[in-house]
C-alpha cells in the first residue's frame, strides 16, 4: 500500500469512500452519478476526490479503455480504526474513558456488538487490576 495510506480522510473523502465501499468496484461515472444525486456534486469534483483517494492509497485505479475502475484498498473497518486511532492520539491526558463512554451512548449496537464490548471491558478491567495499561 502506498505510504500515504495513513493520511486522514476529509469529510467529503469519507462520502466518496462510502459510495465505493457500497459498490465494491466502480467506474468514476458510477460514483459521480450517486454523489451528484446525494450531494449535488459535479463530475469534476468527484473525479478530483477519486484522484486524491488514489494518491492517499485508499483506492486502486485500473485503466479499462478510456476509463478507470476504482476499488477500495482498505475496508470500512480498517478506515474506521485508523480514524479512531487518530482521534485518540489527539485526546489529552486520561480523557479516553469519558470519550469512549460518550461514543457508546451515541451508538446503536447489536447483541453481538454488546457481547464484544463486554469482552473488551472485562479484559481491560483484569488488566487494570494488575496495574497494567492496555495498549
Amino acid at each position: 500500500m502506498p505510504k500515504d495510506s495513513n493520511t486522514s480522510l476529509t469529510p467529503n473523502e469519507w462520502k466518496i469512500m462510502q459510495i465505493v465501499w457500497e459498490l465494491k468496484s466502480c467506474a468514476a461515472r458510477d460514483v459521480y452519478e450517486i454523489a451528484g444525486g446525494r450531494f449535488g456534486w459535479a463530475p469534476t469534483t468527484v473525479k478530483t476526490y477519486l484522484a486524491l483517494l488514489v494518491e492517499k492509497g485508499r483506492l486502486t485505479a485500473t485503466r479499462v479503455g478510456n476509463s478507470f475502475l476504482y476499488k477500495p484498498r482498505t475496508s470500512v473497518l480498517q478506515s474506521l480504526r485508523h480514524a479512531a486511532d487518530h482521534l485518540l492520539d489527539k485526546v489529552l491526558g486520561d480523557h479516553h474513558g469519558p470519550l469512549l463512554a460518550y461514543m457508546i451512548k451515541q451508538s446503536k449496537f447489536s447483541a453481538g456488538d454488546i457481547a464484544e464490548l463486554r469482552r473488551v471491558i472485562d479484559e481491560a478491567e483484569k488488566s487494570a487490576r494488575k496495574g497494567d495499561r492496555i495498549p
